[in-house]
């Protein structure tokens, strides 16, 4: 049947995200899944435990729209152990269903139509679709095989009037690099004396190797008075669809990040808030993370060291790049098609993570898998 065109799409240049198209693929062809970020082993016992001994005690009505004050306050004494910096757990933390919500949610309490955002890409696919349906401009700083390095010279000359806000994600996703002290001291530098706001994306804040520290934007008091900090309990406990995440900000920021939260879901799940609350209080439960998986990218990188594909450093995060480009001059979509159809393993095109295709023969490889899962795949991209 057809229907009358009533109305005009808000996101036209917006189909299938890869993830989905890559994820159906590997399905089809039974293989083995790297494409998606996500662990294909189990959360904590004692977190799922917690979760159900809370909702035996009743805890299974709304939460206070900022989320419960416990769990708040537990967030606040891990950021200030961290970083530092005190935030206040009633005015200046807020709970919420998973980082995505509220990235989207400090990209609509502030921007306005008209106004634009400085992206770096290669950039996680949700930043530039809220900023659209805000009624924003993206402004695109492309990063680059194999450092993936910021020239902030160049950022400075795109900054004007109408710059209202910088997104920044660290360790990144999908290229695995951190920003360094520099990069955020050059950043406070550029942004000083300007009305611009921060929203600093830190979801893998607890997945950096080699001995390096997480940069946090709250660690640098002048970007710390314009930022919003957005976390992921989900990256952190291995339960990614239990969509968890939380926000801090200074308290200006912050009331009007709570004025959008409130519409968009107004609070988020009851009972993993209070098993949260609980969880937090044994820091061991997310400060062994870096050597957790540390663990498991030296393992990934030394089965396929001797493999035809160039390893680029990850520095964070649970992705791996491999470049390809003295095995195909193929274009990396269609290598990665290739790969899951023939080969049996998905991995996700580098290329769609750039709003104008940027194909420098580089796929994004998860490896927060169980270990006989790595070797498997490893395996097979030796083969290659």
């Amino acid at each position: 049947m057809e229907y009358p065109s009533l109305i005009k799409s808000k996101l036209p240049r917006v189909g299938t995200t890869i993830f989905t198209i890559m994820g159906e693929l590997a399905h089809q062809n039974n293989a083995i899944n790297l494409s998606q970020g996500f662990p294909d082993f189990e959360s904590s016992p004692e977190l799922i435990n917690l979760v159900t001994e809370a909702m035996k005690k009743g805890f299974n009505q709304y939460a206070p729209m900022a989320g419960i004050l416990p769990l708040r306050e537990e967030i606040a004494k891990k950021v200030e152990r961290l970083y530092g910096t005190t935030y206040h757990p009633e005015t200046e933390v807020t709970v919420t269903a998973g980082a995505t919500q509220a990235i989207y949610t400090a990209i609509a309490a502030i921007i306005r139509e008209g106004d634009e955002v400085i992206i770096f890409t290669p950039a996680y696919d949700c930043y530039e679709p809220a900023i659209e349906l805000n009624g924003g401009k993206s402004v695109f700083v492309q990063m680059h095989a194999p450092n993936y390095a910021i020239n902030w010279e160049q950022v400075k000359k795109l900054i004007n009037q109408r710059t209202k806000m910088i997104i920044i994600n660290t360790p990144h996703n999908p290229t695995g690099t951190i920003l360094k002290e520099e990069d955020m001291l050059a950043l406070e530098k550029i942004i000083s004396n300007t009305d611009i706001v921060l929203m600093s994306d830190e979801v893998y804040e607890h997945i950096i190797f080699d001995g390096q520290e997480h940069q946090s934007a709250a660690k640098f008091p002048k970007l710390a008075e314009r930022a919003f900090i957005i976390s992921s309990f989900g990256k952190t406990f291995h339960n990614t669809g239990w969509k968890m995440g939380y926000c801090i900000a200074p308290k200006n920021l912050m009331a009007e990040f709570r004025k959008t939260h409130q519409y968009i879901v107004f609070s988020a799940n009851t009972p993993i808030q209070h098993a949260l609350a609980a969880y937090l209080k044994n820091d061991n439960n997310y400060l062994g993370l870096n050597s957790f998986y540390q663990q498991k990218r030296d393992l990934f990188t030394s089965l396929v060291k001797d493999s035809r594909f160039e390893i680029l450093p990850s520095l964070g995060t649970y992705f791996q790049l491999l470049r390809y480009s003295t095995i195909t001059a193929e274009k990396d979509t269609d290598f990665a098609i290739r790969l899951t159809k023939e080969k049996g393993i998905a991995a996700i095109p580098v290329s769609v993570f750039y709003h104008h295709s940027v194909d420098e023969k580089v796929l994004r490889f998860c490896f927060a898998k169980k270990d006989e899962t790595i070797e498997k795949a490893a395996e097979i991209l030796r083969r290659v």
